[in-house]
């Protein structure tokens, strides 16, 4: 059996995580130090990431670009032989702006891979130390964002999605908070507890806990507007008693019977 040949993309997407260097996984670090460019939006991922690349790296911050400038120099790089990382915050796949950025690449043959990385909502669950699917209280994880400039279809409406009272992710919505309290208050009870997470993984991190029903006033006090996520679910409540039957004694699975059986001298024939 011959080792398999590994594949060669001239372009990787790399999710950078939301903010903390260390957030990156091992092969989003490992190709960005083989990168002879990276193009990455300095407004959303931290400068602190590029010590992983090698000292004579071209970089590129494209938070001013358009995709109508961006693609043309990924391209171009590209037919100059050059190995190109896009460095995006969170993961690529959640409102990255990837769909037409692949299109285009896709449109000029240029093969390419991508990483995931750490999301928002993750690291969010991780400083508060919580789960988000808590049996028999929440099983189910939202992640959306509320109506503006970027158009939400119409079964997707935050009034819509609150009638599940799901471990609820709302992204890009801190300019219209008032409106996204609203509609998620139509379901929602008004003491569901909230977390509203301001630039997790950065150095000036911070995160407010409140209920729903204080959102957009605690929202307004601390001047938000913009690298919030705001997390509302009945899994931050505290002194929840719930359990999983995963490891439970008398949970069966093919790798455990139940303890009732397990412990029970084993008799002859």
């Amino acid at each position: 059996m011959t080792k398999q040949e590994t594949i060669y993309f001239p372009v990787q997407i790399i999710g950078a995580g939301p903010g903390d260097p260390e957030l990156i996984t091992v092969r989003g670090q490992r190709l960005l130090s083989e990168a002879d460019v990276v193009f990455y939006a300095g407004s959303l991922v931290p400068a602190g990431l590029l010590q992983h690349c090698r000292p004579q790296v071209e970089v590129i911050d494209t938070r001013s670009l358009t995709l109508e400038t961006l693609l043309p120099g990924i391209i171009d790089r590209v037919q100059k032989g050059q190995r190109v990382v896009r460095l995006q915050d969170g993961d690529p796949s959640l409102y990255g702006a990837l769909h037409e950025l692949l299109l285009g690449l896709e449109e000029a043959g240029i093969p390419f891979e991508i990483v995931p990385g750490v999301s928002a909502f993750q690291l969010a669950a991780a400083r508060l130390r919580v789960e988000l699917t808590i049996p028999e209280l929440v099983q189910t994880i939202i992640l959306t964002r509320a109506r503006g400039r970027t158009r939400v279809p119409d079964p997707e409406a935050l009034a819509s999605l609150a009638a599940h009272r799901a471990s609820l992710c709302l992204y890009l919505s801190a300019r219209h908070v008032e409106q996204a309290q609203a509609d998620l208050l139509t379901h929602y009870p008004a003491d569901t507890p909230v977390a509203i997470c301001y630039r997790l993984g950065w150095p000036d991190e911070h995160i407010w806990l409140g209920s729903l029903s204080e959102m957009a006033t605690l929202s307004r006090q601390a001047h938000l507007e913009r690298t919030v996520l705001y997390l509302i679910s009945p899994a931050l409540q505290g002194s929840l008693s719930a359990r999983s039957r995963l490891y439970h004694p008398e949970h069966t699975h093919l790798f455990r019977t139940p303890s009732r059986y397990r412990d029970r001298p084993k008799g002859r024939g």
